[in-house]
């Protein structure tokens, strides 16, 4: 029995045995792919930078803060709730805890602000081919991202649990220091390494890659799963948790460590121990695939059965 191009556009994106493309698509199985995948590729990008030297000129850092490309492709091409969720959490587990420097409770600022950046930047791209929607992303994630650690630095010298970096000669140098900083994130990390390589890399994946975790690529004009929605209820938990993460900010302020670990192991080891964390994720990306496809087979057993 012959069909229809649609309908056979519409299997070609989905896991046999569930749908795709609606609103309820998405299976655990391809949940946890875009999940690690995410988190694998996040933290990888992390690995790269720790090799990467800060320069800093004066008072003021000029580094990649991360590589904006890398999780914005992510919540472009696939559910921007899920990739969203994973991406920081490979840089907390890949880079901070496996390489000795993690803060505890007070890594749950930067997840929770990465977290939002990159979900509110994914649901923007409605046409991943669209080379304006991409640039507005990029820099909405540092934006988002790096106006919330400006507002918690300038809240701890205000509230007095941190001393202040001043210029000397000038009192407000503080606000100077900061809106530099922003500035330079937005040049280095959203424009060089978020939007510049973002519109060359997404329009060339999109359509290929998806298929391959059993995915209906984007498509202009139509609803996507994990996309965040246009609401006030939305607006007002996203306030909420960005409020949220200030407080666990303030912990490390007032030396509230809990679950700290800082042992140090590139200071003690070397940079060759982040191979360590290469190996790690490749042992975490090997499980997931192993467990989707298992997911495939069973799914595939029970479509001809």
């Amino acid at each position: 029995m012959s069909s229809s191009p649609d309908t056979e556009y519409v299997r070609a994106g989905e896991l046999r045995g569930g749908p795709a493309g609606t609103a309820g698509g998405l299976r655990a199985p391809q949940k946890l792919m875009i999940f690690v995948l995410s988190m694998a590729l996040f933290g990888l990008a992390n690995i790269i930078l720790e090799i990467i030297p800060d320069i800093t000129i004066g008072p003021v850092d000029v580094s990649v803060a991360y590589f904006v490309f890398v999780p914005l492709t992510m919540v472009t091409l696939f559910s921007p709730f899920w990739a969203a969720l994973g991406a920081p959490l490979g840089e907390i587990v890949f880079t901070d805890l496996l390489m000795g420097d993690f803060s505890g409770l007070a890594e749950v600022e930067g997840y929770l602000q990465m977290f939002l950046a990159l979900y509110i930047a994914g649901s923007i791209v409605r046409n991943p081919r669209n080379r304006g929607q991409l640039a507005i992303a990029a820099i909405t994630v540092v934006v988002i991202d790096k106006a919330l650690s400006a507002i918690v630095d300038l809240s701890k010298v205000w509230i007095g649990v941190e001393d202040a970096e001043f210029v000397e000669g000038l009192p407000e140098s503080i606000l100077l220091l900061e809106g530099i900083g922003f500035g330079v994130d937005i040049v280095i990390s959203g424009v060089l390494f978020g939007i510049l390589p973002a519109l060359w890399l997404v329009p060339i994946l999109h359509g290929k890659i998806e298929p391959l975790l059993g995915l209906r690529p984007r498509v202009p004009g139509q609803p996507f799963h994990g996309a965040a929605p246009g609401s006030a209820w939305f607006v007002s938990l996203a306030v909420l948790l960005g409020i949220g993460s200030f407080f666990f900010a303030f912990l490390e302020a007032w030396d509230l460590n809990v679950g700290t670990f800082e042992p140090g192991f590139i200071d003690e080891f070397g940079a060759g121990f982040l191979w360590a964390s290469v190996a790690a994720i490749l042992v975490v990306a090997a499980i997931a695939i192993g467990l989707f496809a298992a997911a495939k087979r069973r799914g595939e057993r029970a479509d001809r059965d």
